[in-house]
């Protein structure tokens, strides 16, 4: 039987479990962008509680981007040194760490926010540049690998969709050209890299006329066949939760029927397992132990991700491993998405007051 805390491969990889931490906010950097001592100990944490894999909180492709400030960003100064010296240490307990890559505006002098249709080919050749720089520098600070954000809203995953994309040159209309900015730019990354490529992509879009699941798993086959090593799998809203009420039916027997009730996305996810011969994780919506490991045995997933359980606590993981029947200290009350921040305002450590 598979366990959440198998050894295991992840392409050429090797992971302590089948768990992958991704990230999302970043509320404890220093006003300029650097590191500070609070995220170096919360990664540290992260990485010594048996997590098998750990993608970054969004690095910011531009600093004047809509959620730069909520994020680190690849131009904030000293970020290769700093970013160094984080891979360093997570690497201290064998864990691999990806960085998370994207942006959701592009702005162009005076104009914000440009349709995907107001794109020129000089500004696609700038996007794709800036990308491939950045991917150079993440490689020289030791990250084992890159998340490309072509999920939930950013801006490639706009571009992808044929809602939003309504060019009509060879970078839009049928599913090849949409994806051409990205199937090109990945060609250079892997030339000029030794980064694992991850894109991160929705299943489907939630607007009529956007991606179905089909569209997902030809996106899927071209991004395998022009190299990238592994995909996550979202969707624009939260996968739906474990409610409390399911978690109490939950028994280690459950069939995947009953499991792909609970959350929906799954059934999207082994479609698209069964179309590509490359490692697809699964984008959360799990809080327990048991239903990650009927998950995994019950399923064709072999990879799970998990963001909002590590920020209700870092190092969660070591009391699974220890009580081999753990939940989630998360409450969903999801003030950490909202508020955008890395912080937990449920969990929070105790403030002492010593003006007294």
């Amino acid at each position: 039987m598979k366990d959440l805390f198998d050894f295991c491969k992840f392409g050429d990889l090797n992971l302590n479990s089948r768990i992958v931490r991704t990230g999302l906010w970043e509320s404890e950097r220093e006003k300029s962008g650097n590191l500070t001592p609070e995220i170096y100990n919360r990664y540290e944490n992260i990485a010594a509680s048996g997590v098998g894999l750990i993608i970054t909180e969004l690095i910011s492709l531009y600093p004047r981007d809509a959620f730069s400030k909520y994020s680190q960003t690849i131009h904030f100064r000293q970020f290769v040194r700093e970013m160094k010296d984080l891979t360093e240490l997570v690497h201290v307990y064998d864990v691999p760490i990806f960085a998370q890559l994207g942006f959701v505006q592009f702005n162009k002098h005076a104009e914000q926010n440009m349709p995907i249709e107001d794109i020129t080919i000089e500004d696609i050749r700038k996007i794709q540049t800036d990308f491939i720089i950045a991917c150079q520098k993440i490689d020289y600070a030791g990250f084992d690998g890159v998340q490309i954000a072509l999920g939930n809203y950013f801006f490639l995953t706009r571009f992808i969709s044929p809602y939003f994309n309504k060019r009509e040159d060879k970078y839009g209309g049928n599913t090849f050209n949409r994806l051409r900015i990205v199937l090109e730019m990945i060609k250079v990354i892997k030339k000029t890299t030794k980064l694992h490529i991850n894109c991160r992509l929705n299943a489907f879009d939630i607007q009529a006329g956007g991606m179905t699941i089909d569209d997902t798993i030809e996106i899927a086959k071209l991004l395998e066949k022009h190299g990238v090593d592994s995909l996550q799998i979202t969707r624009p809203r939260s996968p739906q939760h474990f409610s409390k009420e399911n978690i109490d039916r939950t028994s280690p027997d459950i069939h995947a029927r009953e499991i792909k009730q609970i959350n929906p996305l799954i059934d999207e996810c082994e479609k698209i397992i069964e179309n590509v011969n490359i490692p697809v994780i699964l984008g959360g919506g799990v809080t327990s132990q048991k239903q990650i490991n009927d998950i995994l045995n019950n399923t064709k997933i072999e990879f799970i991700s998990m963001q909002r359980p590590f920020v209700a606590d870092p190092s969660f993981l070591v009391e699974w491993q220890a009580e081999n029947d753990g939940e989630s200290k998360c409450k969903k009350c999801n003030n950490c998405y909202w508020k955008k921040t890395s912080t937990c305002f449920i969990n929070r450590p105790p403030t002492w007051d010593v003006s007294d």
